[in-house]
């Protein structure tokens, strides 16, 4: 290891149960933020105030969202109170919270540590923020859930309409330029890198935004348009442009997009690609591709 490395411990198995889960993950990262303060006095006070002060991760995670999101006129105790209200009252936010920092912490390679996710990846700060959005938007808090969309794309450069659902396990890799529609569904396990569009195709209202399959694969600069199906486990290759249904474990590529191995007979993988995040195993199969 180079010199002055930081060496985190290696994450020991997850306990089963979403309690046992959450419980498990906040001392590794209290674990973590003590190694860190440790190594880098600078950082102290501040690992201090967003990780160490804190008796759960949720208090942690509303305190952070709070301050990254605040302004002269939405206040970070506000935000704190309404944050750790929601987080406190439904599991089912806290589970996807804890998933969607396993699906950084194994799934990017530039990921240190849990604690490294929790408090530097925006992908998974506004995907945790729009969480809180959608169940303002679900309660018919339309106003605020509206507002702090437009805070998380200010802060975050990553527009999500509050109405749009999110599974779980969802990492935003880089996620700048990420703008997904107010009907889009994001399946669990899906791996979305930076300027990825779930659009629409004109100003019609109703249903009108993508459906995103569990374990799809999305590279960068891709754009999905209309109320199309994106089959479980599919692979959208980067830049390209999809206006129509893409079948499970497949892979489609190129402006228009075209289904690796034909439309009729198309190429199928086995991995899950949201998981394995295998961006480029079709191209020895694609007799196309040239250089």
């Amino acid at each position: 290891m180079p010199a002055g490395e930081i060496c985190h411990p290696s994450p020991p198995p997850m306990p089963p149960g979403s309690e046992g889960e959450e419980e498990w993950l906040w001392g590794h990262i209290k674990a973590e933020a003590r190694i860190d303060a440790e190594a880098e006095p600078a950082l102290a006070s501040y690992l201090y105030s967003t990780i160490l002060s804190h008796s759960s991760l949720e208090r942690s995670l509303s305190f952070h969202l709070g301050n990254k999101l605040c302004s002269s006129t939405l206040l970070s105790t506000l935000l704190y109170d309404l944050f750790l209200n929601i987080f406190s009252t439904d599991s089912s936010l806290r589970s996807a919270t804890v998933a969607d920092l396993r699906a950084a912490r194994f799934r990017d390679p530039a990921c240190i540590s849990f604690s490294h996710c929790l408090l530097n990846y925006k992908g998974f700060l506004a995907c945790q923020a729009h969480r809180v959005a959608h169940k303002l938007w679900t309660q018919s808090r339309k106003p605020l859930a509206l507002a702090l969309q437009a805070r998380i794309s200010d802060v975050f450069a990553v527009d999500i309409h509050p109405g749009a659902k999110v599974g779980k396990g969802i990492l935003f890799d880089h996620a700048t330029g990420v703008v997904v529609g107010e009907t889009a569904v994001i399946g669990n396990n899906v791996s979305i890198l930076h300027h990825v569009t779930l659009g629409g195709t004109g100003k019609s209202s109703g249903d009108r935004h993508p459906k995103i399959g569990d374990g799809v694969l999305i590279g960068a600069g891709a754009t999905i348009l209309g109320n199309v199906k994106i089959g479980e486990g599919a692979k959208i290759g980067a830049g390209s442009v999809v206006l129509i249904d893409v079948p499970p474990r497949t892979t489609a590529v190129g402006n228009p997009a075209r289904l690796v191995g034909g439309k009729e007979q198309p190429t199928k993988h086995e991995e899950i690609p949201g998981e394995s995040m295998d961006h480029t195993s079709f191209m020895s199969e694609w007799s196309d591709y040239i250089i």
